[in-house]
């Protein structure tokens, strides 16, 4: 680890003109202390290696001195693909992995192309996580990446919604899916291809028996088949409504992406007041209540008769407790 450790550190080096002990900390994810030692260690091993104090102080080596070390390893060159993703990496345990690519991808380069990439990572950022919604804890996730890295079968209890709600299943992992901030995983088992979410695994087990990926699988395919029909499998029934012009214009920002667009996909001509009559997709009627309450006044349910009696109940509930 620390042999590991010392070649990031002198990559490091190889990129920049001068580098403090605290920013080598932060990269590397150590202490000072553990730098200053570090760093000591790169001088008696004879890397030409110089500290400066004061405010613009820092390491640096020596002009003119350059040392082969950029190859990457087989878990480097895997793990590029992340490297835009560096708190997907973190939550995989591949960050210090990330890192190292990176230095030696960087470090290969002529000053100017690494110039070129220095500006857009400093330009560019991904942030995956939604908002409003907090990070679900997945405390199996490492476990889970290692056994799709390693193509090996997996056992776990798994928490769902239906009735039990605990259960065991096994799957041949077949690969991970960052979606919203949430991770999921794809699996294949006796019943075909499913997908569990990360956060709901409960125990886990690696089995001792590789798996038998399909060879035509496609994991980015198969995402995209499964978000179109999830949509169509939560979107039980639908609701009509009434809306003004400014709440159309809105449903965007006021409603999920797959019940907005499913929404416009139905709408009508404007009358003559600009109102306009959509059939809205909803699971169920408890959820429906407060995704149509979100609409405000703006949205007049038509049908069912049930929940535009729900509705009003709920809005002369609040009418009563603003009175009050």
């Amino acid at each position: 680890m620390r042999a590991s450790r010392l070649m990031s550190i002198l990559l490091l080096l190889q990129t920049r003109d001068r580098v403090t002990a605290q920013e080598i900390a932060e990269q590397l994810e150590v202490s000072v202390r553990t730098v200053y030692r570090d760093m000591e260690a790169l001088s008696a091993a004879g890397i030409p290696v110089y500290g400066d104090a004061g405010h613009d102080g820092g390491y640096r080596l020596l002009d003119g001195f350059r040392a082969k070390l950029n190859l990457l390893t087989a878990d480097e060159a895997e793990s590029l693909f992340l490297a835009g993703l560096p708190s997907a990496a973190s939550d995989l345990g591949l960050g210090a992995i990330v890192t190292a690519a990176n230095l030696k991808v960087m470090s290969a380069l002529p000053p100017e192309l690494r110039d070129r990439a220095g500006r857009v990572a400093e330009r560019f950022h991904l942030d995956a996580p939604g908002w409003y919604s907090e990070t679900e804890p997945t405390p199996f996730l490492t476990a889970v990446a290692n056994a799709v890295w390693n193509e090996q079968a997996i056992r776990f209890n798994y928490i769902r919604w239906a009735t039990p709600h605990l259960v065991t299943r096994s799957a041949e992992p077949l690969g991970l899916v960052l979606k919203s901030g949430n991770w999921y995983l794809v699996g294949h088992t006796d019943t075909g291809i499913r997908t569990y979410r990360i956060s709901r695994i409960m125990e886990l087990q690696v089995l001792d028996a590789p798996i038998h990926r399909p060879p035509d699988f496609d994991l980015a395919a198969y995402w995209t088949d499964y978000v179109e029909s999830f949509d169509q499998r939560r979107h039980r029934d639908s609701a009509l409504l009434r809306l003004d012009s400014a709440t159309f214009e809105g449903l965007s920002e006021l409603l999920d992406p797959a019940a907005a667009q499913a929404a416009r996909a139905t709408v009508g001509e404007p009358d003559t007041n600009g109102y306009r009559d959509i059939h809205l997709p909803i699971e169920s009627l408890e959820r429906a209540i407060p995704d149509i309450l979100r609409l405000g006044a703006g949205a007049e349910v038509l049908a069912p008769e049930e929940l535009r009696d729900r509705i009003a109940a709920e809005a002369v509930a609040m009418a009563r407790l603003y009175r009050a």
